[in-house]
């Protein structure tokens, strides 16, 4: 058969241009993070004797724009060099065809000259000659330089798309105690880049498209070599993962279509099916290490309370988004009294095993306390006992309301020695420690015994610590390392725990206590801004008995919180032959209503799936559809006796990932791994012995709640846009960009082909995401 000859016709797509939100260089950090990376490049300063020479990259593959974007990466750079004959000296090339020296090092001796000759360097075009130009700096070196007396840098600013060989002569200048930087622009190929550059390549490699990060890359480097330094102290070089994209022209086959053949020897033309390709522009991604220099920003402190997020302006600025109970308060914080309302009783260890010096400790600490802490108008009444083989009430509560007087009577408490009989002191302590007052409820202060000692107890302590809580007592431990893990079982929580290391230490923990004490009765968390869902395991392993004790302690931590749909919104999900969300968290707008709807959650048996039910409210309880809030803190507060738990963990990762808190109450004798699993890194997990001991753990669970609730949240999660639309943070708000047919501030209008589309995006530029969050500015000092 004669050969034929085949047309192919081939088919060429060019992207005319490429999106430009893709950046060609990503540092994989939070955006606080890449903030303090941005302020902190201009807090970098270079004051030791170095010469830098900027290489210029003036060729048609580069362009007027992204040269002029190169100049001014170079300019950036010069505000931070101590520009002067004797300290930093600047020059520059520009290179294309050719290498066209700008000014030498020794022609400027200020910053201003040298920033004013970069700004009047004009675009020359011309062929991308980088080998060229690195001969030339080979044979001549640096033109007005001090040779090898001082450090030499070359800067060389390039897309890296060179019409030469640039290894060897970059490989020969860096033999010559050259520092090479290679910083890409426009979109660079960053092979090139790598084989410019010194050793090691991850921080000598850079893009000047971003400037800010640039001149911070660079100054970190330089920073290893002492020539440069930040101008803050606390200022410290970190690595980060980070992605450098490449643009490249790749082929693709776009399918078949009819096309002729035809041979010299034979006049027909014959139809057949020939192949056509499509050539488009790709990024191809580079993983690679950066590593930046970060200040300790503004934020760092955590200076918004109550849930208010912390937004950095400039180096010391910053502003608070405060909900809406906190909005007119500086940092989101309410006008409160340090005072509380509390019958304190100190319990201080005066065994033998405690010995004198332990004694004489707890004595000092007291007195120390009541002097920094209690006033004249003080609601705070202290008594003080001591125990080894018995409890002895030294000073009855509220016997001396004047503290001179009550420091005098703390001198004249002996120490006694004897066994050490803490379970038997706490008993004593519950049922006569406090006096014979009958007042209950909202009448009678909070009851405290804070419980100092350095020595194990020789009796059984367990059942008198929950002797004393069923009376309830909060029992706080203050204690040396060693009786940690006993002061945990008293008072049923690490939270109620302070350990010190020496007697300084023990001094330290007066401000922590006075927070402790009065921890419950700040108002802060009663109207804190929480998206709060309960999730209740009523599995047949549950039995009917421990859900109804699982319901009376759910309401009465409703009971802890402001229930309104500004304030705190509260959901309910059941689980066991299925998943049911018992009411959701616009549900129940008020604390009465709430109260009610808990009472009346079903019990379902059969076998539960914690990590079912955690993906339901993932689902369908904690989305805006379902009146979840933008913008408002959220956590869910799972309850179980740890079976079906098994499957939960990625679960509740999921829900993490997504901006949600979960906190595990495990009840049992023994925790399963699939519980500690469950819980976390944060090991967010309270230890429950019996469902009959929920209600002394409900002091650890809200406080854990009022601190989860004073976190900084994302308004982005969980997302606020409807029908997979994208969530943009902007201008310490958000917005929702819409898929196509979606429409309104949360994309959740679907508009007809032909109709008039409204806005398809989202929030008003400056409109505030919702309407229990506030704008609170602070201005930097």
């Amino acid at each position: 058969m004669p050969p034929f000859l085949l047309l192919e016709t081939i088919c060429i797509f060019l992207f005319s241009r490429v999106p430009p939100s893709l950046p060609l260089q990503e540092v994989h950090v939070s955006r606080e993070t890449i903030g303090k990376i941005s302020v902190a490049s201009k807090m970098m300063w270079c004051s030791a004797a170095v010469d830098i020479l900027f290489l210029l990259d003036g060729s048609n593959s580069v362009g007027k724009g992204s040269f002029e974007r190169s100049k001014h990466f170079a300019i950036t750079v010069c505000d931070a060099l101590d520009i002067s004959t004797e300290r930093v000296r600047v020059g520059a090339f520009q290179f294309s065809s050719t290498p066209h020296l700008e000014f030498p090092l020794d022609s400027f001796s200020t910053q201003q000259e040298v920033k004013a000759k970069i700004k009047r360097m004009i675009f020359k075009g011309g062929r991308t000659e980088t080998g060229l130009a690195l001969k030339y700096l080979l044979n001549r070196g640096f033109p007005g330089g001090r040779n090898a007396s001082v450090p030499q840098i070359l800067v060389i600013v390039t897309d890296g798309k060179s019409q030469g060989h640039v290894a060897l002569p970059a490989k020969q200048l860096k033999e010559k105690g050259v520092t090479v930087f290679a910083v890409g622009v426009r979109f660079p190929r960053w092979e090139e880049l790598h084989a410019l550059a010194s050793e090691p390549r991850e921080q000598h490699v850079l893009l000047a498209e971003q400037v800010e990060d640039a001149t911070n890359g660079l100054f970190s480097t330089l920073s290893n070599s002492a020539i440069c330094s930040s101008t803050t102290p606390d200022c410290r070089v970190e690595a980060h993962p980070c992605e450098r994209r490449t643009l490249e022209m790749v082929r693709e086959f776009a399918g078949n279509a009819p096309c002729w053949r035809g041979s010299r020897r034979a006049p027909a033309v014959l139809a057949a099916h020939c192949p056509f390709y499509s050539w488009k522009r790709v990024f191809l991604a580079h993983p690679a290490t950066c590593y930046r220099t970060t200040c300790p920003g503004p934020c760092d402190s955590q200076p918004c309370q109550n849930g208010g997020t912390c937004v950095p302006e400039g180096l010391d600025g910053y502003q608070c988004l405060c909900p809406l109970a906190f909005g007119g308060e500086a940092n989101c914080a309410p006008k409160l009294s340090l005072e509380c309302r509390v019958d304190l009783l100190f319990l201080l260890d005066s065994s033998a095993g405690t010995t004198l010096d332990g004694f004489l400790r707890a004595k000092a600490f007291v007195k120390q306390f009541v002097q920094a802490v209690l006033s004249e108008d003080s609601r705070a009444r202290v008594g003080v006992a001591t125990y080894s083989r018995e409890l002895l009430v030294a000073v009855p509560i509220g016997e001396y309301q004047d503290v001179p007087d009550l420091v005098r009577s703390l001198d004249g408490i002996p120490f006694r020695g004897g066994p050490t009989l803490m379970g038997s002191a706490l008993r004593q302590a519950a049922d006569r420690g406090f006096g014979s007052a009958t007042r209950t409820g909202q009448d009678r202060p909070r009851r405290v015994v804070v419980l100092l000692t350095e020595s194990r107890s020789e009796d059984e302590v367990a059942g008198p610590a929950r002797h004393a809580r069923a009376r309830e007592l909060l029992l706080l431990g203050v204690g040396s390392e060693a009786v940690r893990a006993e002061l945990e079982e008293i008072t049923g929580s690490p939270k109620h725990v302070m350990v010190y290391s020496d007697p300084q230490d023990l001094l330290n923990q007066i401000p922590e206590l006075q927070g402790k004490l009065c921890s419950r009765q700040r108002p802060g968390c009663r109207t804190q801004a929480l998206d709060l869902v309960f999730m209740l395991d009523t599995s047949a392993s549950v039995g009917p008995e421990n859900f109804a004790q699982m319901q009376s302690f759910v309401r009465s931590c409703a009971l802890q919180f402001e229930v309104n749909p500004d304030v705190t919104q509260v959901g309910l999900v059941v689980y066991g032959s299925q998943v049911q969300t018992a009411f959701g968290l616009d549900a129940k707008p008020t604390q009465a209503a709430l109260l009610r709807a808990i009472s009346q959650a079903p019990y379902l048996g059969g076998v539960g799936s914690a990590g079912t039910a955690l993906l339901h409210i993932y689902d369908k309880v904690m989305t805006v559809q379902r009146g979840a809030r933008p913008g408002v803190p959220k956590a869910v507060v799972v309850l179980t006796g740890g079976r079906g738990a098994e499957d939960a963990a990625v679960p509740a990762q999921k829900l993490r990932n997504n901006g949600i808190s979960v906190l595990v109450m495990g009840v049992g004798p023994v925790l399963s791994e699939g519980l500690r699993r469950l819980a976390g890194p944060r090991d967010s997990l309270i230890h429950v012995a019996a469902y009959t001991d929920l209600r002394y753990h409900q002091d650890v669970l809200i406080e854990w709640l009022c601190g989860e609730a004073k976190r900084p949240v994302n308004l982005c999660k969980p997302s606020p846009c409807m029908n997979e639309g994208s969530c943009v943070l902007q201008n310490g708000s958000y917005r929702c960009e819409c898929r196509d047919g979606w429409e309104g501030p949360h994309c959740e209008n679907r508009f007809l082909r032909g109709d008039a589309p409204k806005a398809r995006g989202s929030h008003a530029e400056g409109q505030q995401p919702y309407p229990s969050q506030q704008l609170q500015r602070r201005p930097g000092h």
